[in-house]
């Protein structure tokens, strides 16, 4: 088999941890022409782990761009030596409904031949205690025959994926979690030879799915409901994934300011919208920074979120109670252009903005410089943001 992670990366890591340093979590951010890389070995491992779920380190730019963290621990010695048979893997998720916090996918691996090593107890997480499946998370982090993979998908992320003028839905995103693992396990130079994962929409329709992204590859999918309930390896990967979503949200750590609180701090209960608390905290903490509606903890794109700050904004229009809490109402400059376009108003092309035009008539502008004699919109005068006159170019 062969390993991408240089010799140089693992003593760089090595060292960091040695030394007591906090793991580098950017190395963690897939790109779309490399897959994140196994870690070294345990101990760093370990150390990524407590940086993304204890410290509630979120590389940059995740929170704002981009894909999330993806977490590949070290390759154990005896899926190294395995050549001919392959792994074992399974992939479930955590965290799918909440309107709040984020959703964890996690896959589990090892060599069947060594499962007589494998922790015994494995099941869905939900049906685990909070105690035995926090005991097993730290069996799994000790474990030299189970990898496994994390990836992360934050609140932010979710939401503007959902919010996109052409959404990226949940499921999509789903699917796409699910083969990002697979594909770094692959790249890490593991066979795999049985894939469980616990279905995300029609069984079927998703095995089919896999079977053609991963054509050549010889990876016997085996897509189920409750497949976290049956087969070892997915259950394994239920606990990686439950564990590490709820470190995450018992560690957040808010970004909105360095004094940031939230109103009735982290009492929102389970997150779901249908928990009194969840729904509660929502409306405690509905505009309480306009115009940024809620923080980054929570998914702007589902249902509840999008209608508590409906409502408040309804409310902030007709109550003077509410009126500094009331939503921003921005007109933006394109939709103007659209509304012409329809009245027969010339569009300005992208080239207009980047070439100086010769003088013209004064009665013969153009629409460019009617854009520019536009009134400026409201919130860039609310926040007290200037227009830029100078650019200077940073050495």
């Amino acid at each position: 088999m062969t390993f991408d992670k240089s010799s140089e990366n693992r003593e760089k890591e090595a060292a960091a941890v040695q030394n007591d340093d906090r793991f580098n979590t950017s190395v963690l951010l897939p790109s779309k022409a490399n897959s994140v890389t196994p870690l070294p070995d345990r101990q760093t491992t370990n150390a990524a782990l407590d940086a993304l779920l204890q410290a509630s380190a979120r590389p940059s730019p995740c929170n704002v761009f981009g894909s999330g963290p993806l977490l590949l621990s070290d390759i154990p010695s005896s899926i190294k030596n395995e050549t001919d048979q392959g792994v074992i893997m399974g992939i479930d998720e955590a965290g799918r409904g909440p309107v709040l916090g984020p959703m964890t996918y996690a896959a589990a691996f090892w060599n069947p031949a060594a499962a007589k090593s494998v922790p015994a107890g494995f099941n869905d997480s939900k049906q685990l205690t909070p105690e035995k499946r926090a005991a097993l998370f730290e069996e799994i982090k000790s474990s030299d025959c189970i990898g496994f993979a994390l990836r992360v998908l934050h609140a932010s992320e979710i939401s503007r994926n959902m919010l996109r003028r052409v959404p990226y839905n949940l499921n999509a995103m789903s699917h796409d979690a699910a083969m990002q693992m697979i594909w770094a396990v692959l790249d890490a130079g593991v066979k795999i030879n049985t894939c469980y994962i616990d279905t995300v929409g029609v069984a079927e329709s998703y095995r089919k799915k896999l079977e053609r992204v991963f054509e050549g590859h010889d990876i016997e999918f085996v897509v189920e409901k409750k497949a976290d309930a049956k087969y070892a390896p997915c259950s394994a990967a239920s606990v990686v994934a439950k564990e590490a979503r709820d470190l995450l949200i018992a560690n957040w750590k808010w970004t909105e300011t360095v004094q940031y609180q939230p109103k009735d701090g982290r009492n929102f209960g389970s997150g779901y919208p249908s928990d009194p608390k969840a729904a509660k905290w929502l409306e405690s903490n509905c505009n309480i920074d306009p115009p940024f509606g809620f923080p980054d903890f929570v998914r702007f794109s589902w249902g509840p979120a999008k209608a508590a700050l409906q409502e408040d904004n309804d409310s902030g229009k007709n109550s003077k109670k509410n009126t500094n809490r009331s939503c921003p109402v921005i007109k933006w400059e394109a939709d103007d252009e659209e509304d012409g376009i329809e009245s027969g108003r010339k569009q300005s092309s992208l080239h207009s903005f980047m070439v100086a035009k010769k003088e013209q008539n004064p009665k013969k502008r153009g629409h460019l410089a009617e854009l520019k004699s536009n009134k400026r919109l409201g919130i860039f005068q609310e926040l007290g943001l200037s227009k830029v006159a100078v650019f200077v170019e940073s050495v």
